[in-house]
């Protein structure tokens, strides 16, 4: 495995029918290859111990890794290449990795049975609960939960039942190295095999053999402890029992970031169910940004108007959004406190369209499109799709830049680093050089040659199939340079944020002559829809360098 490793070069090929153990068993290798000193005995011994086992045993636990949840019954692990599931069960079994009979609580008993089979088996226990056999499955659930009755194995539950449950017992620990190698527990192992069909392509970048998204065993324990807390908040958990267990901030700036975004989805949670000392505190914790607006309009909410104005006069603002909410927030205060009210930046006021449509099956971008294009003046729906993908194009060698830390496995569709704060500081000659272009007519060609040399490969700005040649050079021809950079100037302000809230629709207007843009852009707005605080946010900077641009407010026609 060299530093310019690329996925195609990892993935097993789709005719083999074990192709799914070699992707894993790559995953195994590169872990222990770049990852040893993250791992401690008894991980290393799975990775040592792995491979020395019977070829269906490793593949079953493959299946079973693959799949959700931990438990299984063995009648619905049938595999065709694997055989003998009971003769493929034993090893696993004898390792300690498959756990031979479980004790079931009710909830997973609930989950394994069929309701013919949970009526037949606990026909007693549904009886006691005082709910007849015909009852559905969630109200049986609930009742037989409500009994609190002690997990127990099928054979306890249901001695007649024809097949038994087994329960994976290294899921964590494949979780772990698939962390590790990943960087991430949004990717999974359907990328070998989205690779290997061609539906996902990736950029090869080289990357120094140490290079990885960890570098200290307490920084994956931390990831993962922050995952199974949101989990947990995604599974119904009480959030302010969960914020008591969220751990003091890491030093670690993605990790503490990770760490602030559990936060603030702990306080959105707590305050949707009316937990307001839990919302305030976790927003407190959570810090800058959409957390530290949460905390100031829920003081608002709560009647703390002084204890809000006193916070929101100290805030130092870290984002063009954060600036905006804070604008709106400070003179209902102000109001609501009887002092004056200081004056507020006048909202931009782009030109209006009004339109009576009658209603489409394309949507009401699509109807507005229809409705305003022609031969002479074509409307495309484009959305966040060119401009991002004209800045993508341009600007793709600095955002595939070979930085430590950006690139450290084979499957990015992007850097690591995307989102983080340093993300443009690290590459500023690098975009600086690219915007450069811009000035001199090089950006035009630029962009046709990585349009053709990078066609399809993943990008978190480029969307292949939104993007056509004749739109592309379309787009060259007749979006200025100087509206270009406005814009591409604002995505690295934040690239994260700022890649939508574009508009809608691009109109290729004939050329006037008078030095006027041949072109303008549409944002659309159906029957009660309003304009999002991002998209103000790009019209505002629209208006501030002369980028033609309309909205379009839509009614339909009286059926």
């Amino acid at each position: 495995m060299n530093s310019a490793t690329s996925a195609a070069s990892l993935t097993a090929s789709l005719d083999d029918p074990f192709y799914y153990l070699a992707n894993f068993q790559c995953v195994l290798d590169w872990v222990a290859a770049r990852h040893d000193d993250l791992l401690i005995e008894p991980e290393r011994a799975f990775l040592a111990d792995f491979p020395a086992l019977p070829r269906a045993s490793r593949a079953l636990l493959v299946r079973m890794v693959m799949r959700k949840g931990e438990h299984f019954r063995t009648s619905r692990l049938a595999y065709d290449e694997i055989g003998d599931i009971e003769e493929a069960l034993s090893p696993l079994v004898a390792a300690g990795w498959v756990e031979d009979a479980p004790a079931l609580p009710v909830d997973e008993l609930c989950r394994q049975l069929r309701l013919p089979e949970l009526r037949h088996a606990l026909a007693g226990e549904i009886a006691a609960a005082g709910l007849s056999t015909s009852a559905a499955k969630g109200a049986l659930r609930e009742a037989l939960a409500a009994r609190e009755l002690a997990p127990r194995r099928l054979s306890e539950w249901w001695p007649e039942a024809p097949d038994r449950v087994v329960r994976l017992t290294c899921m964590d620990l494949c979780d772990r190295l698939r962390l590790m190698f990943f960087g991430n527990l949004r990717q999974d192992w359907a990328e070998f095999v989205l690779a290997e069909l061609g539906l996902q392509r990736f950029e090869t970048v080289p990357f120094a053999a140490n290079s990885r998204a960890f570098q200290h065993r307490a920084e994956v324990d931390a990831y993962l402890g922050l995952h199974r807390l949101r989990e947990r908040l995604d599974d119904g958990d009480c959030p302010s029992a969960l914020a008591r267990e969220v751990p003091a901030p890491p030093d670690n700036a993605w990790l503490a970031a990770r760490r602030a975004r559990l936060l603030l989805a702990l306080g959105r949670e707590a305050e949707r169910r009316g937990e307001a000392d839990t919302a305030l505190a976790c927003y407190a914790d959570a810090g800058l940004g959409e957390a530290r607006v949460r905390r100031l309009r829920l003081l608002e909410r709560l009647g703390e108007h002084d204890l809000a104005l006193r916070e929101l006069e100290a805030v130092d603002p870290v984002d063009e959004a954060e600036r905006q909410a804070l604008s709106r927030l400070r003179p209902r205060l102000c109001r609501k406190l009887g002092l004056s009210i200081p004056p507020r930046a006048p909202e931009p006021a782009p030109e209006r369209l009004d339109l009576v449509l009658p209603p489409g099956p394309g949507g009401v971008e699509r109807a507005v499109a229809a409705h305003l294009g022609t031969a002479e003046a074509p409307v495309h729906y484009v959305e966040n799709t060119l401009i991002g993908g004209l800045f993508g194009l341009l600007c793709w060698d600095a955002v595939f830049a070979p930085l430590p830390g950006a690139f450290f496995h084979p499957f990015h569709s992007g850097p690591a680093d995307l989102g983080r704060e340093d993300f443009v500081a690290r590459r500023r000659r690098l975009f600086e050089a690219c915007l450069a272009e811009l000035d001199d007519g090089r950006y035009r060609e630029s962009i046709r040659a990585r349009w053709r040399t990078k066609q399809g490969l993943a990008s978190p700005f480029v969307h292949w199939g939104a993007l056509d040649e004749p739109l592309l050079e379309r787009a060259l021809a007749t979006i200025p340079p100087a509206h270009l950079r406005a814009c591409f100037e604002r995505f690295l302000e934040d690239p994260r944020v700022n890649r939508a809230g574009l508009p809608d629709l691009i109109q290729f207007l004939p050329a006037s002559g008078a030095g006027e843009p041949a072109y303008r852009l549409i944002e659309v707005k159906g029957p009660g829809d309003r304009l999002q605080d991002n998209q103000r946010r790009w019209l505002a900077r629209f208006q501030a360098h002369g980028i033609p641009v309309a909205v379009c407010h839509v009614r339909w026609e009286a059926g």
